[in-house]
């Protein structure tokens, strides 16, 4: 856990806006055209906008905010969006200090802060070529004043249970002390990975690009055991034949490597355990 700032003693108001955004990638193989609508049903049902608004609102309980209104879709044929209205809550505030913290673990979607927000929508889709079926989920929480985003980022993680996340943490405009010095970041960071639990960190390979004097930090992770019957849908891999077993998952390693690299590869991640 990073070191905490001295408390600092404002003019007024905390003015530095602090972003951070998330893409989250499930990834799957449906042999079938049957079995890839099973699959979208399958995730519209798990992440459809009722569900996500009871995620945003415990990440409003998490980060210390208070939900002022709430506007949900469901998409045809797939697909959700959910925005929150919210500020920061009086009585949560006076226990609020100018530094962030992991915040718990859990047991898309919009919200926004007084001059803050938090969105998510998802994206389900299928490769009818190959059998391929992704879904991604794309979420920014966006705070301003004391309310800092890095509380959600265990939870958020844990309860989207996902293959691959993509982070973007960045804090924006100064705050000034008391004595009118500016200050562009309240907290000690030098990598989301501060932020994250000790069984993420286990569970996921990650990489950092972070721009230190920006306070612009960017991690990815992608998840190191390679199970193929975690990645098939209405089937067992001791179901398949052999010839079957190695080009279903040859096409699965690539779809994580691409993803995770951002680009097509034509190869696959060589740290993914099997």
């Amino acid at each position: 856990m990073p070191t905490p700032l001295k408390k600092l003693r404002l003019q007024g108001f905390n003015n530095l806006t602090k972003t951070l955004s998330f893409n989250i990638y499930d990834v799957c193989y449906a042999d079938t055209a049957e079995q890839r609508e099973a699959y979208i049903a399958y995730i519209d049902e798990a992440y459809n906008a009722e569900r996500l608004t009871s995620i945003l609102t415990d990440v409003a309980d998490i980060i210390g905010a208070n939900i002022l209104n709430i506007a949900h879709q469901d998409y045809d044929p797939q697909g959700a969006s959910v925005t929150m209205l919210i500020s920061e809550e009086p009585i949560a505030a006076e226990h609020l200090s100018n530094t962030a913290s992991p915040g718990p673990l859990p047991d898309a979607v919009v919200a926004h802060l007084d001059k803050s927000h938090i969105t998510v929508h998802t994206y389900p889709e299928t490769n009818p070529e190959t059998g391929i079926s992704t879904f991604r989920a794309d979420i920014d929480v966006s705070t301003c004043g004391r309310i800092s985003p890095l509380r959600a980022l265990n939870y958020l993680i844990h309860a989207l249970e996902s293959d691959i996340v993509i982070m973007d943490y960045r804090v924006r405009g100064f705050t000034r002390d008391v004595k009118g010095k500016k200050h562009f970041i309240d907290h000690n960071i030098s990598s989301i990975q501060n932020y994250l639990s000790r069984d993420t960190k286990r569970r996921y390979q990650m990489v950092d690009v972070n721009v230190y004097q920006e306070n612009i930090f960017h991690t990815k992770m992608v998840i190191k055991q390679f199970n193929l019957d975690d990645y098939l849908f209405c089937i067992k891999a001791r179901e398949l034949s052999e010839r079957d077993h190695r080009r279903i998952h040859k096409l699965l390693r690539r779809e994580l490597s691409e993803i995770f690299y951002g680009r097509n590869l034509g190869r696959n991640l060589e740290f993914m355990d099997d």
